[in-house]
């Protein structure tokens, strides 16, 4: 199948979506939490836009390796997570209010809304909340500190101005994670929390003596 091509400046996202459904098909399993000696060995999914390829690359590369299962797991779940990241990035940076960080792996900004910085995560509503989606809902400024304090671990782990996009699918039991794939419908979530986007309401917090901000944008189904 020839390569998709995804640039932070044109992005085609029927595409994309096209090809990350393709992954939704395959049962959603990590069975280790992200580490960095994982990570390094499955950079690859940073270069690989095509999910057919992405498989090829898998089987070619961990064949032989007793840890077969575990690693390629890891890398249908990184690729996943990254190419719906680059998706829902380049979203926000269409918007004539939002701009672009000049290097696209910064580890603390993606971009800058309205001339304040940010870095985006997507991420299922935690189930190690233990609270209900209504009650986060009307708790934002408390889901947020857990978010905060139990995700994005090892190289993704900072304490600055952040946007979180929950997702809550009601139409299937355990398919929070295939929301990812919803390119099209994220965009429209995105484009309208952009258009109102008001930096008073922002919520607050203090970590090591500096102030940061962050917000969810709620994706439910």
């Amino acid at each position: 199948m020839q390569s998709v091509s995804y640039s932070r400046i044109f992005m085609n996202y029927l595409l994309l979506e096209e090809e990350l459904k393709k992954r939704t098909k395959i049962d959603y399993f990590w069975g280790r939490k992200q580490d960095d000696e994982f990570d390094k060995l499955t950079n690859f999914i940073y270069k690989t836009d095509s999910f057919e390829t992405l498989l090829e690359n898998i089987e070619s590369g961990f064949k032989d390796n007793l840890k077969y299962n575990d690693l390629k797991n890891y890398a249908l779940n990184r690729w996943f997570n990254f190419w719906s990241a680059k998706g829902i990035e380049n979203i926000f940076c269409e918007h004539k209010d939002v701009k672009p960080h000049i290097d696209s792996f910064n580890k603390f900004t993606d971009f800058y809304i309205q001339n304040i910085p940010f870095d985006h995560k997507t991420t299922v509503f935690p189930k190690g909340f233990e609270k209900s989606v209504p009650y986060g809902i009307l708790h934002k400024k408390e889901l947020i500190a857990w978010l905060y304090k139990n995700q994005s671990q090892q190289q993704r782990k900072h304490h600055k101005n952040r946007l979180f996009i929950v997702l809550v699918n009601y139409q299937e039991e355990d398919g929070h994670w295939k929301l990812k794939s919803e390119i099209g419908w994220l965009k429209e979530l995105i484009s309208a929390y952009l258009f109102n986007f008001d930096q008073t309401k922002l919520q607050s917090f203090t970590f090591e003596n500096t102030t940061v901000y962050a917000d969810i944008i709620w994706a439910i189904k």
